[in-house]
């Protein structure tokens, strides 16, 4: 398994590093992350982007996927998401858990929980399915 440290560095100049994310815990059944809401991270309205919500998920789980290769497997790409979500921040940070619900030999799935740290309240539910890459 990979480290916290080797992952954020991996992430720090994609997408995530971008915006901002950091993944604070990882083993083989749970992920965690963090993410300060910014004002960039809103849409135009005021209220925090469905799309940096949804990127905090699906990078949660896609590092629990990563760390949860099976033996042979190079790599994985997300081949389907749902997001509900169920409230919003404009400020403070929002977090995120995954739990691995599927571990195949071909997908996994993950669950994952978006909270904002602040209230409590839950922001988004989501659930990923990946597909794991195997070398030719």
């Amino acid at each position: 398994m990979f480290s916290i440290e080797q992952f954020n560095k991996m992430a720090a100049d994609c997408l995530p590093g971008y915006l901002g994310l950091n993944i604070t815990h990882i083993d083989d059944t749970q992920v965690r992350a963090e993410l300060p809401v910014r004002r960039e991270l809103m849409a135009p309205n005021g209220f925090l982007h469905a799309g940096s919500v949804v990127t905090l998920a699906d990078t949660t789980a896609g590092c629990g996927c990563f760390a949860n290769l099976p033996q042979g497997a190079s790599g994985f790409t997300t081949i389907e998401l749902k997001s509900n979500h169920l409230g919003t921040a404009r400020d403070g940070t929002i977090d995120c858990v995954a739990t691995i619900v599927h571990r195949g030999k071909t997908t996994q799935v993950w669950d994952a929980v978006v909270t904002h740290r602040e209230s409590g309240k839950t922001i988004a539910l989501f659930r990923c399915t990946q597909m794991l890459l195997y070398p030719k």
